[in-house]
C-alpha cells in the first residue's frame, strides 16, 4: 500500500500527484510528444489537465450533403463511393498530388479533395464511413470539401469520437503536434488519472457556489456535453485561481497587521519644510498618496505600500517626503533603484532638496571604487549614512544597517521577487515603499497586491503636455527627419531609439552603432552622439551630462534610456522597429519626452508588413496615452498568464483566471477567501487542509 503524502513527505509532488514521474510515460505520449509539450510549458499531469481549450466549436449535428452551404463549416456522415490518387501540373519541377473521394448519404453526394497526401489511399477505402467536417466551397460550378477533418467509424458509434458529434475544443498547438493527438492524450489521462486528483476547492465553498467537483469540471471543459456544462466548468476553475491568490494576499496582510513595525512622530511642520524645496506644487494626487503614506507609517505594523502612477506624475517628490521623515527620526533609508543613471538622477534630487537638513546621503553602485565602497559599508553598519540611494549593490551580504527604518523600491517591476523580498530583511520589519510607473488597473492591483496599501497618482502636473504619437512607415522617414531637423533647430532636443546595438543576422533591424554614423551624415549640422549600455560608467555619465546640458543635440540610444534619463528640453523621440517592444515598454519610453512644457512628438517608425498582434500595439499606442488603460490593453493582447509573470509576487499561477474581464468572479473570491482567514487565519481547520496543502509550496518559505 502506498504510504499517505504529508506536507513533510520529501519529494511530495502535488502536480503529478505521485503516480508518474514523467509526462512520457502517458499513454501515448513517449519522449518525442513529451518534448512537444514542454514547448507549450506543460509538464506535469496537472499541467496537462490545466491545459485548456482557448474556444470551441459545435459539432453535434450532422447535416444531410443536400443541406449543406457554401461557406458553412458543416458536418456529415457518408460512405465513400469512390476514391482516386492523381497527379497535377508540375510546379517549380516538382508533381503535386491529389486524393479525391465521392462522399455519398442518401440524400445527395459530395467530392473531397485533400492536396499532397498520397498515403491516404492506404487507410481511405471506397466503402468506409467517414464522418467529415469542414467547409464546403464552389469549384467549377460545384460545391467541395477543400482538405475537411475526418474520421473512419466503419461500425462505430459517433458518441465515441472526440473530435465530431460533440463540442469540440481547441487547444494552442506546437509544430508537430495535432489537435487530434492532443485532445486523445488530455482525454485517456483523464479517464485514468482525473479521479485521483485531490479537488483543493473545500466542498463546502464549492456547494455555496454550485460548482462541480474537480474532476468533473476538467472533463466538462475539455469535453463538455453542452456550453452550459463547459460555462459553468470555466467559471469553477476561474473561481479557484482567483480564490487562492486571495487567500495568499489575506495571509500576507494578516501576517503584517500581526507584526510590530516602527511608530514614526511625523511633524506636519517639518513636512512642509520639504515640499517648499520643491519648485512646483504638488498636484492633489501627490498630496492625498502623500499623507496616506505618513500616516501609515504613523501605525504600530510596518507599512507595505505600492506607490503607482504613470511616467512623470510625481512619485519621486511624494517618496522623498517619507524618505524626509524616517531620517528625521534617527533611521536609515535604503533607496533602491534598477540602474545607475536613476541611482544618479535620485542621489542629486535628494541632496537638492534635502540639504538643508543636514542629512548625510550618499550612492552605492557596482563601479563605485573599492576605498569608497569600504567607507559606505562601514558608514551605513555605524548609522554615520542616513539615506543611500543604490542598484542591486544595496543587496550584496556585506551591506549592513544600523537602524534601517524605510526601504524605497522604484520602478518594482525590474526586480526579480527574491531581491525585492531581501532588502527589507536588513532591518527590523521596516516600512516599505515600492513605486512603480506601470500603473494597473484597481481590479488587478487588488488582486495582486492586495496585502499592500494602494496609493495610486492619477494627475500629472498641470504644465506638463500629453505626447502627441505618430505611427510613420519606412516610406516616411525622410519626413520624420525633416521633423526632427525642425524641432532641434528650434533649440530642442531628440531622441532615436534602436532595439539592438550590433547587426542582428536574424532579424530585419536597422544597427545602432551602423545608424550613428548614418544619423552624423544626416544632422551634421547638430551634434549627435550614441549611448548604450556597454557604455563604461565614466562614459555613460558624460553623455548624460552633455545631453543635459544641451551640448549634445540628438541622442541615438537603445532602451537603456527607458528608466531614468529626465531631461526636459527633449520634446521628440523617434523608435525604430517599435514592434519589437511590448505595449508598457513602449509608454515607459514615451515617458522619457512627458516632462517639458513644450509639445512632445513620440515617432513610430514601422515596417509594412506587421503581424497582427504587432499592429494591434502600435495602433493602441498611437490612440491611448493613459498608463492604466495601457495596462488594460495590455492585458488582452498578452494575456493574463504572460501579465502577470510580469507583476506576480509569488502567487499561484494562473491559466485561466483574468482579473480584468472576470472582476464579477474575483469579487466573490476575494469575499470567500476573507471568510476563510477571517476565522481560520492559520488554515488548521479540517474543511481547510486542502487549501493548506495546495499553498504549501508558497507558505513553507513565509
Amino acid at each position: 500500500m502506498k504510504a499517505k503524502v504529508s506536507l513533510s513527505t520529501p519529494g511530495y509532488c502535488p502536480d503529478n500527484f505521485g503516480l508518474i514521474d514523467s509526462l512520457r510515460y502517458l499513454k501515448g505520449v513517449g519522449p518525442k510528444i513529451e518534448g512537444l509539450l514542454r514547448r507549450l510549458k506543460v509538464y506535469s499531469l496537472k499541467g496537462l489537465f490545466y491545459y485548456f481549450p482557448v474556444r470551441y466549436q459545435d459539432r453535434r449535428e450532422i447535416i444531410p450533403i443536400s443541406k449543406l452551404k457554401e461557406g458553412h463549416p458543416s458536418l456529415i456522415r457518408a460512405k465513400i463511393a469512390a476514391v482516386n490518387l492523381r497527379a497535377t501540373r508540375r510546379t517549380f519541377f516538382k508533381r503535386k498530388n491529389l486524393f479525391e473521394a465521392i462522399l455519398s448519404d442518401g440524400s445527395g453526394s459530395i467530392e473531397s479533395v485533400w492536396f499532397n497526401q498520397p498515403y491516404l489511399r492506404e487507410y481511405i477505402k471506397a466503402g468506409d464511413t467517414l464522418l467529415i467536417f469542414g467547409k464546403p466551397v464552389r469549384y467549377k460550378g460545384k460545391i467541395q470539401f477543400n482538405a475537411p477533418e475526418y474520421e473512419i467509424i466503419n461500425g462505430e458509434e459517433m458518441v465515441n469520437s472526440l473530435n465530431f458529434g460533440r463540442i469540440t475544443g481547441f487547444y494552442r498547438l506546437t509544430e508537430g503536434l495535432t489537435q487530434k493527438r492532443i485532445r486523445k492524450i488530455i482525454f485517456e489521462t483523464l479517464e485514468r488519472y482525473a479521479s485521483k486528483m485531490e479537488d483543493v476547492l473545500p466542498f463546502y465553498i464549492r456547494q455555496e457556489k454550485g460548482f462541480p467537483n474537480i474532476t468533473r469540471s476538467l472533463k466538462n471543459i475539455h469535453f463538455p456535453s453542452t456550453f452550459e456544462d463547459a460555462d459553468l466548468a470555466r467559471k469553477r476553475l476561474i473561481f479557484e485561481e482567483l480564490f487562492f491568490s486571495q487567500i495568499m494576499v489575506y495571509l500576507r496582510k494578516a501576517k503584517r497587521v500581526l507584526t510590530t513595525g516602527i511608530e514614526f512622530k511625523i511633524e506636519t511642520s517639518f513636512i512642509q519644510e520639504i515640499k517648499e524645496k520643491f519648485n512646483f506644487a504638488f498636484t492633489r494626487s501627490q498630496e492625498e498618496s502623500a499623507s496616506r503614506i505618513l500616516r501609515n507609517m504613523t501605525k504600530p505594523h510596518p507599512m507595505h505600500c505600492l506607490l503607482q502612477g504613470d511616467v512623470g506624475s510625481g512619485k519621486t517628490a511624494v517618496a522623498i517626503l517619507a524618505i524626509g521623515a524616517c531620517a528625521k527620526s534617527n533611521f536609515q533609508v535604503s533607496f533602491m533603484v534598477p540602474t545607475e543613471i536613476l541611482a544618479y538622477q535620485h542621489y542629486q534630487t535628494l541632496v537638492n532638496i534635502l540639504k538643508d537638513f543636514e542629512f548625510k546621503i550618499d550612492i552605492l553602485v557596482s563601479n563605485i571604487s573599492k576605498g569608497n565602497r569600504l567607507r559606505i559599508i562601514e558608514g551605513l553598519k555605524k548609522g554615520k549614512i542616513d539615506i543611500i540611494v543604490g542598484t542591486h549593490s544595496l543587496l550584496e551580504e556585506d551591506v549592513e544597517f544600523k537602524h534601517l527604518g524605510l526601504v524605497v523600491i522604484d520602478e518594482q517591476h525590474k526586480f526579480g521577487v527574491a531581491q525585492r523580498a531581501l532588502l527589507p530583511q536588513k532591518g527590523i520589519n521596516p516600512d516599505c515603499l515600492v513605486m512603480s510607473a506601470t500603473p494597473i488597473p484597481r481590479s488587478l492591483a487588488l488582486s495582486i497586491y492586495g496585502d499592500l496599501d494602494l496609493s495610486v497618482i492619477r494627475e500629472l502636473p498641470p504644465q506638463r503636455k500629453e505626447p502627441k504619437t505618430i505611427l510613420a512607415g519606412e516610406k516616411k522617414r525622410a519626413w520624420v527627419y525633416e521633423f526632427v531637423r525642425n524641432k532641434l533647430r528650434e533649440g530642442r532636443q531628440a531622441y532615436i531609439v534602436y532595439p539592438v546595438i550590433e547587426e542582428s543576422k536574424n532579424q530585419d533591424l536597422h544597427s545602432l552603432e551602423e545608424m550613428y554614423f548614418k544619423l552624423k551624415e544626416v544632422f551634421k549640422e547638430f551634434s549627435v552622439e550614441m549611448f548604450h549600455g556597454r557604455l563604461k560608467k565614466e562614459e555613460k555619465q558624460k553623455v548624460v551630462d552633455d545631453f543635459r546640458r544641451n551640448k549634445i543635440n540628438l541622442l541615438v540610444s537603445t532602451t537603456v534610456i527607458e528608466v531614468g534619463v529626465d531631461i526636459e528640453n527633449v520634446t521628440t523621440m523617434v523608435v525604430e522597429n517599435p514592434e519589437r517592444f511590448g505595449l508598457a515598454q513602449l509608454h515607459q519610453l514615451r515617458g522619457r519626452i512627458r516632462r517639458s512644457k513644450f509639445e512632445p512628438n513620440f515617432i513610430l517608425i514601422a515596417p509594412e508588413d506587421l503581424s497582427d498582434n504587432a499592429g494591434e500595439r502600435l495602433r493602441a499606442i498611437a490612440k491611448i496615452n493613459d498608463g492604466f488603460k495601457i495596462s488594460e490593453e495590455d492585458l488582452k493582447l498578452r494575456g493574463p498568464g504572460d501579465f502577470f509573470g510580469h507583476f506576480q509576487w509569488g502567487f499561484p499561477e494562473m491559466k485561466i483566471a483574468n482579473p480584468l474581464s472576470d472582476l464579477d468572479i474575483l469579487t466573490q473570491a476575494r469575499r470567500a477567501a476573507y471568510e476563510v482567514i477571517k476565522v481560520d487565519p492559520n488554515l488548521e481547520k479540517p474543511q481547510n487542509k486542502s487549501i493548506r496543502r495546495y499553498l504549501w509550496p508558497l507558505l513553507r518559505n513565509k
